[in-house]
Formats: C-alpha cells, sequence, structure tokens
C-alpha cells in the first residue's frame, strides 16, 4: 500500500492514538486471556507488521480463543476454517461454479476472503490443503482458474496447531512454516490466572460478550504508524547478522530465509511503536529471534537423535553474534 494510500485512510496515528488503540485490542483480549499479557502483545505485533501468527500448543490452553479475541476485537471481516483430514483447497481458497441461468462460470469466493482467517488445527489437514494457503499468505491474493483475486487489507491468518507427535497430525510443509511470521506457544497459565479463569468463565464464556474496540480502518492507520518506525544500519546489520548464523550453525541442515530477516525486521519495527518507541533497538530484535526464527529451521539428522531442538540453536545464536554498541544504535527519537 503506498503513502497516497494511507494518507487516503486518514493519515497516520498521533502517538497518544496509537498507544490508545494498541492497548485497548491488549486490555479487550485479556478478557478472555487470563494472565498471557507477553503472548497476546505479540500477537497484536503480528498483526501490525503485516504478517501471519502460528499458535503451537497442546489441547485445551486457549490456542483458539487468542485466535478468535483478537479477531472479535476487531471490527473487520472474520472467517474460522476448522482444518480437517478431508478438507479440500477449494474449500479454502474458493471454487468456479457453473451458472445455467448465464451460462457462465462464476467464482464463489472461499473462506480466505476475510480480514482475520482463523485456521483451526491447521496440521490436520493435508498439505495439499495447507498448501492452499501459500498464495494468499504471500501476496494477498488468490488464483482460481487463472484469474487472480485480492484480498482485504489488513489480512491476516491466524493459526493454531498441535504437537506433530499427537494423533491424527501432519507436519506443516517448510514453505508454509516460513510464511509465519512468528510461532508462539501459549504454555499452562500460573495458578493465580487460572483460578481467575474459572471464576471468570465458570458460568459463562467471556468471548461471548466481547465487544470490537477497533476497526479495519484503525487497524490500517496502525500499519501504517508502524511502517514508519526507525531502523539504524546498525540493527539491520545485528538482524541480518542473527540470521546468517542460523544458515552457519552445525545442528541445523536448514537456515533461516531472507523472508525470516524480513519479517524479523518488521516484527521488531511494531514491538518497538507497542513499547513506546519511533525507533527499533537490537533489544526489540532479541526479544522476538526466538519466535521469528525457530519454526523455520530444519535440524540435522545427529541434532534430531541428540533431542536438540531448533530453540536451542537460536539461544546459541543470540550468545554469539556480538549486539550493536550503544553508540551504533539509533538516537534517542520522541516517545510514544
Amino acid at each position: 500500500m503506498t503513502q497516497q494510500t494511507w494518507d487516503e485512510v486518514g493519515g497516520l496515528l498521533p502517538h497518544d492514538e496509537f498507544r490508545a488503540a494498541s492497548e485497548a485490542i491488549v486490555a479487550n483480549i485479556e478478557q478472555v486471556i487470563e494472565g498471557k499479557t507477553a503472548t497476546v502483545r505479540l500477537a497484536l505485533a503480528v498483526l501490525l507488521a503485516e504478517g501471519h501468527l502460528l499458535i503451537e500448543d497442546v489441547p485445551g490452553v486457549g490456542k483458539t480463543k487468542l485466535a478468535k479475541a483478537l479477531a472479535r476485537s476487531i471490527d473487520c471481516s472474520v472467517r474460522r476454517i476448522q482444518f480437517t483430514p478431508d478438507l479440500l483447497p477449494s474449500d479454502v481458497t474458493g471454487v468456479s461454479v457453473y451458472n445455467q441461468e448465464t451460462h457462465d462460470f462464476e467464482f464463489r469466493p472461499g473462506a480466505v476472503f476475510a480480514n482475520l482467517v482463523v485456521g483451526d488445527e491447521i496440521n490436520r489437514a493435508s498439505p495439499k490443503t495447507q498448501s492452499a494457503l501459500l498464495e494468499c499468505m504471500e501476496e494477498r491474493q488468490v488464483t482460481v482458474d487463472g484469474v487472480t483475486y485480492q484480498l482485504q487489507t489488513p489480512f491476516m491468518v491466524i493459526a493454531t496447531q498441535n504437537p506433530i507427535e499427537m494423533e491424527g497430525t501432519y507436519p506443516l510443509p517448510e514453505a508454509q512454516r516460513d510464511r509465519f511470521t512468528a510461532r508462539i506457544a501459549m504454555g499452562y497459565p500460573d495458578a493465580g490466572a487460572e483460578l481467575a479463569m474459572l471464576d471468570g468463565h465458570g458460568a459463562t464464556d467471556p468471548l461471548n460478550e466481547l465487544r470490537p474496540v477497533s476497526d479495519a480502518a484503525t487497524v490500517r492507520r496502525l500499519i501504517g504508524h508502524v511502517r514508519q518506525v526507525h531502523v539504524a544500519d546498525a540493527v539491520k546489520q545485528y538482524a541480518i547478522d542473527l540470521v546468517t548464523a542460523t544458515r552457519e550453525a552445525p545442528d541445523l541442515r536448514l537456515g533461516a530465509s531472507p523472508r525470516a530477516s524480513l519479517q524479523l525486521l518488521r516484527a521488531a519495527k511494531a514491538q518497538a511503536a507497542l513499547s513506546g518507541r519511533d525507533y527499533v533497538l537490537p533489544d526489540d530484535v532479541q526479544r522476538l529471534a526466538q519466535h521469528v526464527l525457530a519454526h523455520r529451521l530444519l535440524l540435522t539428522a545427529e541434532a534430531q537423535i541428540a533431542r536438540r531442538g531448533t530453540d536451542g540453536v537460536v539461544e546459541s545464536v543470540l550468545r554469539s553474534v556480538p549486539v550493536p554498541r550503544p553508540a551504533e544504535a539509533p538516537p534517542v527519537g520522541r516517545r510514544v
């Protein structure tokens, strides 16, 4: 989207309005998700970075609730897809149907034609069906029978998946994992948060009472604001050094892609904006490296046998790559 287009939808938000709008979304989601502020903020950062989010964990920890709460907090079109082994690619993208009245084929859009697409248990569908998301996640468009249809803006896929060791799951293709900006794990709530959940969710589901606190136009302006966040050359080089180090790690047979560098930088800009800054610090890159890089990496057979994981590789890379000195960091800018 060009700068002129951003101006057409109302221009960039002032800093105080950015903070008010983003904090309202976070607070709204936290009415449903107890004790997971960092996870909620990361999900919002991915949205503002124009990316896609993969939520991976065991069943019952709130993966789908987080996705639905984020979707309902924004007054825009939302579609949910329950991925199953018999789901077809045309169920996701749409299909051309012959109309006997007009004697021509007409396109019937699939579930992917929405601002927020919630893909529940994405790894229970076959790789062929999963691949139906590749074009729309990267290019924001769908091609059916040689005709290309543009998707709405903003567009985000929030997918949940169960660990691949669980019954009835397929591993996501490497190309699809690479299209997810970040992967997060919900984890179990602490005792206090779980007690609050029992009190608040015991009689009614607060998700049913959740009301939007933002809309698509505001989200577009929030994204435009994030695009203007400054990144110093030293911080860009730091992100590239981290990604390059994964390609040289002995435990990996596939390191992070150039797309990973770009999405790490975009996510860091969103993280900086949500932290009240209009410039990115190395800390923003470090904080997101695990979420952005780990799911893209492929271990060697030896590392798998030794039960080493990609999370450990990213931790090792973060320890080994020098952090830019303060003098190389961007000058202190105005606070949001």
